[in-house]
């Protein structure tokens, strides 16, 4: 199911932080990334952006990925099942 949740924020709060509802996505979702909240896919979804794009504003703010030595298991564990 997917629904949507609608927040009001003052036209001269966005004046005052000199910020656009799209702005607003983003450090939002880059906020929910870093906080582990989000999923790099999820977060670019929330943002709008393609993945690429959101993992450049990511880079321009020296925000790394979230992979670990589980992660790195697992999708190595994925590649060996592949076919050849």
């Amino acid at each position: 199911m997917n629904t949507t949740l609608s927040l009001d924020i003052p036209a001269d709060a966005l004046a005052s932080a000199r910020m656009t509802l799209e702005d607003i996505r983003l450090e939002l979702a880059i906020l929910l990334f870093r906080l582990d909240r989000l999923s790099l896919g999820k977060a670019a979804e929330f943002a709008l952006l393609p993945v690429g794009m959101f993992q450049n504003h990511l880079a321009s703010r020296k925000v790394g990925p979230h992979y670990d030595v589980a992660d790195a298991l697992e999708d190595a564990a994925t590649l060996a099942a592949l076919p050849r």
